[in-house]
């Protein structure tokens, strides 16, 4: 006979709790500040993820792979309604237009066309509409993923970094031409203060907890673009009533 103790249940009605000192006391005491990005402050740039510059990425073990990426992170910002900007480097040339299913996602939006400026930071045009979006929502939390991941992201990265703002670029929905630059843009934007992330940990992190509102339309984009993941939910749902442990819930028969 089991002598293990009964299961202990968090009840469903919890919230997800802040760490007990905030940002203002651990940094007076000199501790590391755990200031993460949020569905209230954060703003996400999805720069030059052009079908040009996308193709020339060497540091997937697909294309498929980087692309499912780039479309994922686009379907978390959309769940998580946060604002968005858009941006594009002489796409009437070879760096081709932006990737269509951005395009789709968000037809309300403008497209800011770049015509030389590499960093899109030190681009006027893009920089007054980033500002503008900062002054009206407040949101100096930066979420970015840019191609390639040495330019198009590292350089706004820094750029913003110094002007004080907390930077989170998403690496792999970036892209390089190889290993090499991936690695070198990674190291510097780290060692410059950014907090690197990836596509699907960040949407973890914004959701923060699976029972808020956000959910439902949060699950699409790891249904569609992590199939890791899909293929764990379909394969319990189709299972669903030959379950091991009891649900609080009451969701599964």
């Amino acid at each position: 006979m089991s002598t293990r103790p009964s299961d202990i249940v968090s009840p469903i009605a919890d919230r997800a709790l802040a760490p007990r000192s905030s940002v203002d006391e651990a940094r007076r005491e000199g501790r590391f500040v755990y200031d993460k990005p949020t569905a209230d402050n954060a703003i996400v740039l999805l720069v030059d993820h052009q079908i040009g510059l996308m193709a020339g990425a060497r540091d997937f073990s697909s294309l498929a792979e980087y692309k499912s990426n780039v479309v994922g992170l686009a379907r978390v910002a959309k769940a998580m309604n946060l604002p968005v900007l858009v941006t594009s480097s002489n796409a009437q040339w070879q760096n081709g237009d932006t990737l269509p299913e951005i395009k789709e996602l968000f037809p309300d939006l403008p497209i800011y066309r770049r015509t030389g400026i590499i960093n899109c930071y030190e681009d006027p045009t893009f920089r007054g509409a980033f500002e503008a979006l900062v002054q009206k929502t407040g949101r100096r939390h930066v979420i970015l993923a840019g191609v390639t991941i040495g330019t198009c992201c590292a350089l706004p990265t820094l750029s913003m970094l110094q002007d004080g703002y907390r930077v989170f670029p998403v690496v792999d929905a970036c892209g390089a031409w190889n290993r090499y630059e991936a690695e070198a843009a990674m190291a510097r934007m780290s060692r410059a203060g950014a907090e690197l992330v990836t596509t699907f940990a960040l949407a973890c992190e914004l959701q923060a907890d699976w029972k808020l509102p956000t959910a439902n339309a949060m699950l699409e984009p790891f249904h569609q673009n992590l199939p890791e993941y899909s293929f764990v939910t379909q394969n319990f749902w189709n299972n669903a009533n030959q379950h091991a442990v009891p649900d609080p819930f009451g969701i599964v028969k």
